[in-house]
């Protein structure tokens, strides 16, 4: 793990969009083509904003979600509404986009929206993360009665997630997924999210699940911290 302190958070964005086209761009050389994870929440918007502008073969990337709240495509908490509104322009307008959740469908059966996402699943090369102040990553909360599955399952997939601290149920990324990507890059931002930070590169517990991807990451696992 290496991590990066930055001075103010437009620093760090503008850092973190760097290395990402970095990361896809090495892909890209290596397989033709290159997979993005991301994640949504406000934290990412500036990073988006500077990644959509960055020259690399766009056409040659597909991004997708780390994971997604169930709601419709076009509400407010919808992760995907944000990736389109703030990612998918400019340079980056050419990628593909394969989003979670696709229509209303998806939100009355998201049991049936996770099983299709496993059947087309497609590895990512990059995933990009945040945390919140209780430690949890991509929707792999604490306190989801699906934590230990998503932890112990050895196959890189999709499941559902049913945090009690958030409002909607979420499809997220496993620990197996999160771990097989080449390269992890993970946000923080504030001193809350810091100190929780410090507390998780203390040693893996499933208290703080952002503290398994670090300690077990065996490719590349950057932290940007402002």
């Amino acid at each position: 793990m290496r991590l990066f302190e930055h001075p103010t958070p437009m620093d760090q964005a503008e850092a973190l969009a760097i290395s990402i086209s970095h990361a896809l761009e090495l892909a890209i050389r290596v397989n033709g083509w290159a997979v993005l994870a991301v994640s949504g929440g406000r934290s990412p918007v500036p990073m988006f904003e500077r990644l959509r502008y960055r020259p690399l073969r766009w056409e040659a990337v597909t991004v997708t979600l780390v994971d997604e709240r169930v709601v419709p495509p076009d509400h407010p908490d919808s992760n995907a509404a944000l990736v389109r509104a703030h990612l998918l322009r400019e340079a980056a307008g050419s990628a593909a986009f394969i989003p979670l959740v696709a229509d209303a469908q998806d939100v009355a059966d998201p049991a049936a929206a996770v099983a299709r996402a496993n059947r087309a699943f497609r590895q990512p090369d990059v995933v990009v993360l945040g945390m919140g102040e209780d430690g949890h990553t991509a929707s792999l909360f604490p306190d989801a009665p699906e934590l230990q599955h998503a932890l112990s399952d050895p196959q890189p997939a999709y499941l559902l997630a049913h945090p009690g601290t958030a409002p909607h149920a979420r499809i997220t990324l496993n620990l197996a997924a999160l771990l097989a990507a080449e390269r992890a890059f993970l946000s923080v931002t504030g001193e809350a999210k810091a100190h929780v930070l410090e507390r998780a590169l203390q040693g893996p517990t499933a208290a703080l699940p952002v503290s398994l991807v670090a300690s077990r990451h065996r490719h590349g696992f950057d932290v940007f911290k402002a």
